[in-house]
């Protein structure tokens, strides 16, 4: 999953205002309204400026518009984009299987701005058409439900490395993003690379640190500067990776770092090779390993596999620390559930086999789905179309002049925006009490199924279709370890004075009454 970097920093909002506000302009009026979008209802835009960006971006808690509209227009609505552009807000389960699995959308602007920042073109997630067929078919390999239950003995030293931290601050409040952060970090190093975070350099765990940081911040410039930047041509956004700015200077060198890395281990495996070692413990090691004969028919070459390192970094780290934050913040906020959730573990995991034990816990996944359900990473992804299409509805809607529709013709060109905060909070799908924590929803089997759509219990927070997370069982199995370690040997309290709330910032984070990024909880050792 590729995580919120979209990010431009304020030091150089005012050279892309001054560069690009012209071409934004320019292209905002050449790009007519698709006709078939005037008569879709929707909410009333604030300003030609930002249209309800503000609104759907910037309100106090992530989905105070959003989900309000939701319950207003339906599963499929119009709202206004900066500079007047018309945006479908979409979570209707039909309508995102057309979009997410066949060839008629890509990726929007602002999600092809940053690879071309930050991602080599080789990297699985740019790459297009065969080449990412190809790429994703050799990455597999290193992803599945048996190579990932190799990397188990990896995320529970590092759980027990988190145990450590946290005994250390037993008794007291404690901001859990930094400990969960590095302990993601060292997961992602130690199962991807093979090596500790130590050797990863601390010029790149500083650099990592501040992309980050950059990535969890979100205001009303950052929407200007995002909007007008990803309307510019490619030529000038690649030539703007060259500007002496803070923020560019960072990622050129986490870009630099992770090729540099890459490089070094791809090069200390192949020596591995010759000397006959075990190369299945890690994700790069059994993607050069000899014995692999699926490898054989999609093979990458070193370049392309150094091309993986900066998103195989960066993909994992900040989407599985929001969701450990997240799912420690509704334990805090239900004390039975979090009493109910320990015993399970403590009775669960007795034995030495742990995997067949994690699968064998009803609480411990309803908790990781209902998590992942209420706190998708990606709330909100952007596609745009690359050719004419009609997009089918699952029940119809009713447009302004009253008349049941149930497709809509799309014109090449049209960005559309996949709500899935918003799909995983239908009630026709979730049920009537969509907005409340209730992990008993997967057990009690009152969940409505219908279409497929993503490939874990039905969610869409790891995508769907041909761009589906590639390492989605590694992220389970990760969470699965690390929530079991810590719940059973630690309690989860709110502070007294609460206040929390989420916020979107390119991913949903967790923020103090301030609105700087934290999860201080209550942190009591069992």
């Amino acid at each position: 999953m590729l995580p919120g970097l979209a990010s431009y920093g304020m030091d150089h909002a005012t050279i892309f205002a001054i560069a690009g506000l012209g071409v934004a302009i320019y292209y905002s009026l050449q790009r007519r309204s698709n006709p078939s979008l005037r008569n879709i209802p929707g909410p009333p835009s604030s300003s030609w400026t930002f249209g309800n960006m503000l609104q759907l971006l910037l309100p106090p808690q992530y989905g105070d518009y959003e989900f309000t509209w939701l319950k207003k227009f339906g599963p499929v609505y119009l709202v206004k984009g900066c500079f007047g552009q018309n945006r479908l807000l979409i979570s209707d389960p039909l309508a995102l299987q057309h979009i997410l699995n066949g060839p008629h959308f890509g990726h929007g602007p602002t999600a092809e701005t940053v690879m071309d920042l930050i991602l080599d073109q080789n990297a699985v997630v740019a790459a297009k058409g065969e080449t990412h067929k190809r790429l994703r078919a050799a990455l597999n390999i290193a992803f599945t439900s048996s190579a990932v239950r190799n990397y188990q003995p990896i995320f529970e030293r590092v759980a027990e490395q988190i145990t450590e931290r946290l005994d250390k601050c037993s008794g007291s409040i404690t901001d859990l993003y930094p400990i969960l952060s590095h302990g993601a970090l060292s997961t992602i190093s130690e199962a991807v690379l093979g090596c500790s975070t130590r050797d990863l350099g601390e010029a790149f765990v500083t650099n990592n640190q501040r992309v980050i940081i950059l990535s969890s911040s979100q205001s009303s410039t950052r929407i200007i500067v995002q909007a007008i930047g990803s309307r510019l041509p490619k030529m000038i956004r690649v030539a703007a990776m060259h500007l002496p700015t803070t923020t560019f200077k960072v990622l050129r060198s986490v870009k630099s770092l992770a090729h540099q890395i890459g490089k070094r281990v791809i090069a200390e495996k192949l020596g591995a090779v010759q000397q006959g070692a075990n190369m299945r413990t890690d994700v790069f090691g059994m993607l050069l390993d000899p014995e692999q004969s699926d490898l054989k028919k999609n093979l990458l070459t070193e370049e392309e596999l150094v091309a993986q390192t900066g998103i195989l970094m960066i993909a994992g780290q900040d989407t599985v620390t929001n969701t450990l934050v997240f799912g420690f913040l509704e334990l805090a906020r239900h004390p039975e559930f979090q009493h109910q959730l320990r015993a399970e573990i403590h009775a669960s995991l007795r034995g030495p086999s742990r995997t067949s034990s994690y699968e064998s816990m009803p609480l411990l996944n309803a908790f990781i789905k209902e998590t992942l359900r209420l706190y998708p990473p990606g709330a909100l992804q952007e596609r745009i179309a690359v050719q004419d299409t009609v997009i089918p509805l699952t029940e119809g809607i009713k447009n302004s002049a009253g008349e049941l529709i149930n497709h809509i013709q799309i014109q090449k060109g049209q960005v559309v925006l996949v709500a899935i905060a918003s799909y995983q909070r239908l009630q026709s799908r979730w049920g009537e009490d969509s907005h409340q924590f209730k992990p008993s929803r997967w057990i009690d089997g009152t969940i409505v199924q219908g279409q497929a759509v993503g490939p874990y219990a039905n969610l869409l927070s790891f995508l769907g279709g041909p761009r589906v997370c590639l390492g989605w069982r590694f992220a389970i199995l990760e969470l699965q370890v690390f929530f079991s370690e810590l719940v059973g040997g630690f309690s989860f309290a709110l502070p007294e004075e609460d206040g929390l709330r989420t916020r979107f910032a390119n991913m949903l984070i967790l923020v103090t009454p301030s609105g700087e990024k934290a999860a201080p909880l209550h942190i009591t050792r069992i």
